[in-house]
């Protein structure tokens, strides 16, 4: 009965701008636990920080992509539809004079990054020069945990940055890897278009679990990040732990649905695909369009919110989000992939040029305010010597 009414509350609250936790305790549903859904404000600080990072990354791409590397702003303002946001594009861009450079030429206004950005995109191509290997890697991975060992085209570009691929990775990285990799069509139409590994390799079918648990010297398992006044949870998770851990890389065709194996092989994929991404986060949603290539259950999200020691679930922004509780110490990964340390300083840049935006903002409006006070003073001298005056004749006439 909980699962079901968590699942509606999913689906129907999604437009309505209530957040999951308060729909929940709204209606009176708390955890089989019997702790309510709480937010983590460490967590919800993190994917608020990424928030302006992925509009501007964005708004980065498409300039890279335009002829020149020079945009107008008027197309841009086109776009701001797709990249979900209102408003204006100029005022956009103009929060951040250090990444966007605006300018007028024939009447019309252009933004082009600026310098010190051009040199992070440049460091960026770098390091993904340098992470090939990882990426080859962790594109096997994903198709080795698939049933049938590929996956579509079109859905893996909707998670390609999640994973750290470009958008060039079916030209950069696959055909350079033909003993990995190959592109079929058995579908026969331009979207059935997949990616299939060609062999299987037994070093890259061990989970971040698993290698976790042979450098300490113990048996794989789930780790716990809740409270510990949490006990009921506690309870809960150290059962399903007790169970022995299935490889996410193991045949599924094995297991039988609905089987504790079968939740923990899921429960594993979950996690090793969020391993897998450079933020340990991947919108649900998302996430849902591979259920058939990843065996995953039709109540993804009731199968998530069941482990909220192992995941944790934010809908900010009126988006599904999951994230892996054990990548985070606070609101900071804690291990970060060399894309992430590169595109935090694209962040670090953003944050610079919007201070530098709001100072000069403040700046003006205080200029304003000093103007608008001198005005209002003089106005008030003049109505004072009016007075004065008024008062004088007043006197002459009496006398």
């Amino acid at each position: 009965m909980f699962c079901t009414q968590v699942d509606v509350l999913f689906r129907s609250h999604k437009n309505q701008g209530e957040s999951l936790s308060f729909s929940i305790q709204k209606l009176g549903l708390t955890r089989a636990a019997g702790q309510k859904l709480e937010k983590d404000p460490d967590l919800e600080s993190a994917l608020s920080r990424n928030r302006r990072w992925i509009v501007n990354n964005q708004i980065k791409n498409i300039v890279l992509r335009y002829p020149n590397q020079i945009l107008p702003l008027r197309f841009l303002q086109k776009k701001f539809k797709t990249l979900d946001l209102q408003g204006s594009a100029m005022n956009w861009v103009k929060k951040y004079p250090c990444c966007f450079e605006v300018f007028l030429q024939h009447d019309e206004y252009y933004c082009r990054l600026t310098k010190r950005m051009m040199a992070l995109v440049e460091e960026e191509e770098t390091v993904k020069d340098m992470q090939e290997q990882v990426l080859v890697q962790r594109l096997a991975k994903l198709l080795m945990m698939s049933a049938n060992h590929r996956l579509n085209v079109v859905k893996l570009n909707e998670l390609k940055r999640n994973f750290g691929f470009s958008d060039d990775y079916l030209i950069r990285i696959v055909p350079k890897y033909s003993d990995l990799f190959r592109i079929v069509n058995y579908g026969g139409r331009r979207s059935s278009m997949d990616i299939e590994l060609v062999s299987w390799n037994s070093d890259l079918a061990v989970s971040a679990i698993e290698t976790s648990a042979q450098e300490q010297g113990v048996e794989p398992c789930f780790s716990c990040s809740l409270p510990s006044t949490w006990v009921k949870s506690w309870e809960r998770f150290h059962e399903f732990n007790s169970t022995p851990y299935v490889s996410p890389y193991l045949d599924p065709g094995q297991l039988v649905e609905g089987t504790k194996e079968m939740e923990k092989r899921t429960v594993g994929l979950v996690h090793e695909l969020l391993s897998l991404t450079l933020w340990k986060k991947v919108s649900i949603l998302k996430l849902g369009h591979f259920k058939r290539e990843f065996r995953l259950p039709d109540k993804l999200n009731v199968l998530l919110l069941k482990h909220l020691g192992i995941f944790y679930v934010s809908n900010k922004y009126q988006l599904y989000t999951v994230l892996l509780r054990e990548g985070y110490k606070g609101s900071e990964l804690i291990d970060k992939d060399p894309l992430v340390v590169v595109k935090e300083k694209f962040g670090e840049l953003m944050q610079e040029g919007l201070h530098e935006y709001n100072r000069r903002h403040c700046s003006q409006n205080l200029e304003k305010k000093r103007k608008a006070g001198m005005v209002l003073s003089r106005l008030h001298e003049i109505e004072d010597k009016n007075s004065d005056v008024s008062d004088s004749e007043d006197q002459d006439k009496l006398l």
